[in-house]
């Protein structure tokens, strides 16, 4: 068992829903995850201090089958967690819904050719002490309704934070989301920040704080690749406290909190994965 307390060397800490790390490691679903992977293997390979931040998925995305008229069904598509993987000590625990979640962590290390060192830290809820809901959030990629997808979203998000402050994040100097899916992680950075300042109220300074630390990647132009999530829903899971810091900050109009624009809202530069994408993604939000 390797102790949470090692040190994180890294200047950067890249979040993402989803990671290619290995074909035989269901951890990925499509582009999101080989890019994610790729950007991470590159950073590997030309020595970027740089850490990743994803989720468990001990039962994949998917296995996908078709019957003879083309009708789909789906089964769990579960792998060999420890041939890959080595185990952290818990994180800890996150407050989902009123009570406490505990959350362990997984590591895979990325040799690049010049034998730097990426590590990738998978969170994981299957912790004897939970509930068998909870134990299921770090399950399946983009599995469940909408109450699952936040609760991992902020398991993503807001415990990811915590995991690197626990291993020592005093040399992190950017968070970089991949995907609105992490959008929480600024949640978790401007509670960070309200305590260093000794602050319970934030003003737009405090917003500044955190969009210095973060920069957004962009993937999918059309709605469906953009969460949303109802007030109510928000103020469910992540407690008063955290609801009260996205209404102050005005990231719940219209009563939705939306997770790209929230991503957008805190982070210093933003970008997509193409030219073209940039031109159509402008007018949907500027």
């Amino acid at each position: 068992m390797n102790s949470i307390s090692e040190p994180v060397s890294a200047r950067v800490a890249y979040f993402s829903m989803e990671i290619a790390l290995d074909p035989a490691m269901n951890t990925y679903a499509g582009g999101l995850g080989m890019l994610a992977g790729d950007t991470l293997r590159a950073a590997a390979d030309i020595g970027v201090p740089m850490v990743g931040v994803t989720l468990l998925h001990r039962k994949g995305y998917f296995r996908q089958h078709l019957d003879q008229s083309g009708n789909q069904s789906e089964e769990p598509a579960p792998w060999d967690i420890e041939r890959f993987l080595e185990p952290v000590k818990p994180v800890g625990a996150m407050t989902i819904e009123g009570r406490p979640v505990q959350i362990c962590a997984w590591r895979f290390l990325i040799r690049g050719v010049s034998g730097h060192i990426v590590p990738v830290y998978l969170l994981d809820t299957a912790v004897a002490q939970n509930s068998m809901w909870d134990q299921g959030l770090t399950d399946f990629l983009y599995g469940g309704d909408d109450r699952y997808r936040l609760c991992q979203e902020a398991v993503l998000g807001l415990g990811g934070v915590d995991l690197l402050q626990g291993l020592g994040d005093e040399e992190i100097e950017i968070y970089h989301l991949n995907e609105g899916h992490a959008a929480l992680l600024t949640l978790g950075l401007m509670e960070r920040h309200l305590k260093l300042q000794n602050s319970v109220t934030t003003t737009d300074d405090d917003v500044e704080a955190v969009r210095r630390k973060c920069v957004f990647t962009t993937h999918t132009p059309v709605p469906a690749g953009h969460d949303q999530f109802s007030r109510e829903l928000i103020y469910q899971v992540l407690g008063a406290q955290r609801a009260g810091i996205l209404e102050h900050t005005g990231c719940l109009p219209e009563g939705t909190l939306n997770m790209t624009y929230l991503a957008l809202r805190f982070s210093r530069y933003i970008n997509g994965v193409a030219m073209r994408h940039g031109e159509i993604s402008r007018p949907a939000w500027l």
